[in-house]
């Protein structure tokens, strides 16, 4: 009789796949707070949009949701206050947590996608290693006649070709953008309307990411899926891989949507603490 495996005997098999470049690591806001607070930057969201709505009035039926609040910033104060406020509240780079410092030594890791504006996870790239790239999304604003959807850049910040950011040995990929090195970021309805047109198509996405993503699985770890961009974002930047998929989440705190989402994706739910799960992912191999 087999008996199941325990949620720490998953993760830690995890931990070894995403070491042997098997596995996707894609962050979530939540990992940030895996340092010890204060944390300088929103870990969420609903705290994003609160922070927003402090330095902008924003009417009260939007203040909840993010995307609305920037959108409501952006058509009544101009765009340029958006990016303003955005960069200003991501100036801070949190301390980069085990977790973070572990991925960034995993040289075996094609791929790490982090969905947040912080630059925590790139100077934990920085402080490791040289062989990386930064591929980030580029907002509605930023993006006019025949640029990309999206732009590459070096370590050490300066603007790379799409031919030489994709010889990386990994690449960060930031698909909602990032704070640095260009504060370029997608934050408003109308810069995801664009995006979520396309998306599901595949074309915002860049071929490097596609073709190193298709023979691997995706660990989610600090996401969580309660609203529908978050939800199309992480179906579209999975589609085509091998699998499996797993999620570390409290899996008695789900919404209902965020169950039917993970059951449709064929996403495994981990139900243990983000904070005892990084612990066992970082005993798994040495931080380099």
């Amino acid at each position: 009789m087999n008996v199941p495996a325990t949620p720490t005997e998953i993760v830690t098999d995890l931990g070894h796949r995403i070491v042997a470049g098997q596995l996707v690591p894609f962050l979530g806001p939540e990992v940030l707070t895996l340092t010890p607070e204060p944390w300088p930057v929103p870990t969420g969201a609903r705290e994003l949009s609160a922070r927003l709505c402090k330095r902008v009035a924003v009417p009260g039926r939007i203040r909840n949701n993010m995307w609305h609040t920037a959108q409501y910033i952006e058509t009544f104060r101009h765009r340029v206050t958006l990016d303003k406020l955005m960069l200003e509240i991501f100036k801070p780079v949190p301390q980069p947590s085990a977790l973070h410092r572990w991925l960034a030594g995993r040289t075996h890791l094609p791929l790490i996608i982090d969905t947040w504006y912080d630059g925590t996870m790139a100077q934990a790239l920085a402080e490791a290693r040289s062989d990386w790239a930064l591929f980030q999304g580029t907002s509605k604003a930023r993006r006019t006649g025949d640029a990309p959807w999206f732009r590459a850049y070096a370590p050490d910040g300066s603007e790379l070709s799409y031919e030489d950011g994709a010889k990386a040995a990994t690449i960060l990929y930031k698909p909602h953008g990032a704070a640095q090195p260009a504060g370029d970021v997608l934050a408003s309805d109308a810069d995801y309307v664009e995006v979520l047109t396309d998306i599901d198509i595949q074309t915002p996405i860049p071929e490097t990411i596609k073709d190193r993503r298709a023979d691997m699985g995706f660990v989610f770890i600090g996401c969580r899926f309660y609203d529908q961009i978050l939800r199309t974002f992480a179906r579209c930047l999975t589609k085509h891989s091998k699998g499996p998929r797993y999620a570390i989440v409290p899996v008695d705190e789900l919404t209902p949507n965020e169950k039917k989402f993970m059951e449709i994706e064929n996403i495994t739910p981990i139900s243990m603490p983000l904070a005892q799960a990084a612990e066992v992912l970082v005993a798994t191999a040495p931080v380099l």
